[in-house]
């Protein structure tokens, strides 16, 4: 009686078998596998999966030296695991492995093998020393390569070429001393979706020229070091976007607040690494868009002209305390037809270069004056809503607040985020 009420609680396994597949499908494979000596009903359930993770990190090794040598335990598991699942509808794939010389054969063997399936590989997921001979992948939707160092640009070329249905492309460049490869350059003209990081920090001098041509791509998340030059932007789909423009060199000591507020020329673009113009200028349809407090300094510094965003209804703003606003006056200028207007968080550096965007006010009386002679960008500004979060109540956040409500004319709502700790307050 007692064992019949357990099989009765134990629910799980009377579960259809594509369910429980579906369960498998998202533990690594190695994982999963293990699972076949549960019992007689788990012992073909591994058929059923759908996608397949693979991580030699997670190969357990007898000794130090074979680990070290590259043992070909997981070669074997992966081949093993192709060989049961020869029958399977396939719709991910994803490989985390470094493979030797005489594994190349085998690498290439999965890869065709994940594409030969009948409804074709919707997912790749690369984390490895990928060197391509040739693809295709008539089938295949989506493609992560994240830090594939030994991917040249040959290779990386002919594998966006060989994904002629592919609409969602994550890259991540990140090392202290790789190059940037992927992340500089994405050509494809049925990406929809594209997400870039690049984080590397020492390479510099490596991050001379950028291309991005994909006049598909509807969303766009990048976050990169700023390069020399955004050579080619051809955007024209684009909907959204992040960006995360980060600068090389600091700015910590311009436009502080008692700085004596010289005219902009000595400092232009042309004394600092990189030019973010064409990228801005190429991203002018969108409807929404989201800037981090790098990116609010990055294209104050470095892009020679602001172009006109006639169809921006959203504008997303990251503050700092670091960094300041210098950008927003002429920004906001920039967006005729603001919709809503949202920030995250409202302390940032005051410097004298901030305009009447916020509500700081520098030391030197005639910047003050030169600024008053100006039409504030607040009142010619369109937006009906406010959203403000991560709001704690100081006092330079309220004079903010305040100055927002006497200038924002066509203003309707106001919604304000608190933090948890000031509301208890």
């Amino acid at each position: 009686m007692a064992m019949d009420s357990f099989r009765d609680s134990n629910s799980i396994n009377n579960l259809p078998d594509e369910i429980l597949g579906k369960i498998l499908s998202l533990l690594p494979t190695n994982v999963a596998a293990t699972t076949s000596i549960l019992s007689k009903r788990w012992r073909n359930l591994l058929t059923h999966i759908d996608s397949l993770y693979f991580d030699d990190a997670m190969v357990v090794y007898p000794n130090e030296e074979e680990a070290l040598s590259g043992s070909d335990r997981f070669c074997d598991f992966v081949d093993k695991t192709f060989a049961l699942l020869s029958n399977s509808h396939m719709k991910k794939f994803s490989l985390r492995h470094v493979p030797r010389l005489d594994h190349y054969d085998a690498y290439h063997r999965w890869i065709s093998t994940a594409l030969e399936q009948e409804r074709g590989l919707l997912e790749l997921h690369l984390h490895a020393d990928p060197r391509f001979k040739g693809v295709f992948f008539p089938a295949l939707k989506s493609l992560s390569l994240l830090s594939v160092s030994m991917l040249n640009y040959d290779n990386y070329f002919r594998l966006l070429d060989g994904c002629p249905a592919l609409e969602v492309l994550y890259i991540r460049d990140a090392g202290h001393f790789d190059l940037p490869r992927c992340g500089a350059v994405v050509k494809s003209s049925s990406i929809k979706r594209l997400v870039v990081f690049v984080n590397l920090p020492d390479s510099k001098e490596h991050h001379e020229v950028s291309c991005f041509e994909a006049p598909s791509l509807v969303y766009l998340d990048y976050s990169s070091f700023v390069f020399g030059n955004y050579q080619s932007v051809d955007l024209e789909s684009l909907i959204e976007a992040r960006l995360n423009l980060r600068l090389w060199e600091s700015y910590n000591n311009y436009g502080s607040s008692d700085d004596d507020g010289d005219d902009y020329s000595d400092y232009t673009v042309h004394h600092y690494y990189g030019d973010v113009t064409n990228l801005v200028a190429g991203i002018t349809n969108i409807t929404t868009l989201h800037l981090s407090p790098d990116s609010l300094e990055a294209i104050y510094f470095l892009c020679k002209s602001m172009p006109v965003f006639n169809n921006l209804l959203n504008l997303y703003i990251e503050s700092n305390k670091e960094k300041g606003w210098q950008v927003m006056p002429l920004l906001l200028k920039s967006c005729p037809n603001l919709h809503t207007l949202v920030f995250k968080g409202l302390v940032h550096k005051v410097t004298n270069r901030c305009g009447d965007a916020c509500a700081c006010f520098p030391k030197k009386q005639r910047v003050i004056v030169r600024e008053q002679e100006e039409v504030c960008c607040l009142l010619t500004c369109q937006v009906k809503v406010l959203e403000i979060s991560e709001y704690r109540g100081s006092f330079q956040e309220l004079k903010q607040v305040r100055h927002f409500l006497g200038k924002l004319e066509c203003l309707e709502t106001v919604k304000v985020g608190v933090v948890a700790d000031t509301a208890n307050r």
